[in-house]
């Protein structure tokens, strides 16, 4: 399958399927389609997922496009604006949180919904204690707000993460939350009292704007 990013502002993923091929995209994340473009909804690993996903909060059912002529096209928002990243899948599984995901295609993509190795910091680190989880063969777009800053953390290294502002990291990265300090730090930093610890190994994008955010910055007409 053939995909292109466009756009500066908010992109967008153009995908250009041959007959057959298939896609998972993010619910409502269709923008437009040629004629000979197939989609339903559909759950992923069927009956077995649907409560993870529901808890996920990426909703219960993703979009399932199929080509059923060569070179169809179909275009994919993540209606926010920010930057479209490709993931390849043979670095190893990745974990998106909440908004992140955009699509998913290849040879093999299974996407499922993990829990937080931390309770403490699904709970107060941002990220949720349900994330979703995709492996196998083929890639996976992943969308941030504002623009991405991309960090490959060696084994051993750690990096802190203002509450909102993870977007998705490698499968193998663990992470923790630390407080942010003091009783004046917390209530006059306006980050908080914690923040998200990511450990290395791992890949790990990061976003300028945390989610949501991005809405409110868009200039106004009038």
């Amino acid at each position: 399958m053939k995909f292109q990013i466009e756009g500066e502002l908010a992109q967008v993923a153009r995908l250009t399927l041959a007959y057959g091929e298939t896609c998972w995209a993010s619910k409502g994340a269709l923008m437009s389609l040629d004629p000979d473009v197939q989609w339903t909804l559909k759950v992923p690993g069927g009956l077995g997922g649907m409560a993870r996903r529901m808890l996920s909060g990426e909703g219960l059912a993703l979009t399932y496009i199929e080509g059923r002529r060569d070179g169809q096209s179909v275009v994919l928002s993540a209606n926010q604006p920010g930057k479209i990243v490709p993931w390849d899948l043979a670095e190893g599984p990745v974990v998106t949180t909440r908004g992140s995901f955009v699509a998913a295609f290849g040879p093999r993509v299974d996407i499922d919904v993990t829990i937080a190795r931390r309770a403490g910091a699904a709970l107060f680190g941002g990220a949720g204690l349900f994330l979703q989880k995709i492996s196998g063969e083929g890639l996976v777009l992943v969308h941030g707000s504002g623009d991405f800053v991309e960090r490959r953390l060696a084994a051993g290294e750690s990096i802190l993460v203002s509450t909102g502002n993870l977007a998705a990291f490698a499968d193998g990265v663990d992470y923790t939350i630390r407080r942010t300090g003091g009783i004046r730090r917390t209530l006059f930093s306006g980050e908080g009292f914690f923040m998200t610890q990511l450990n290395g190994p791992g890949r790990v994008l990061l976003q300028s704007l945390k989610r949501g955010s991005a809405i409110q910055t868009l200039p106004r007409g009038g």
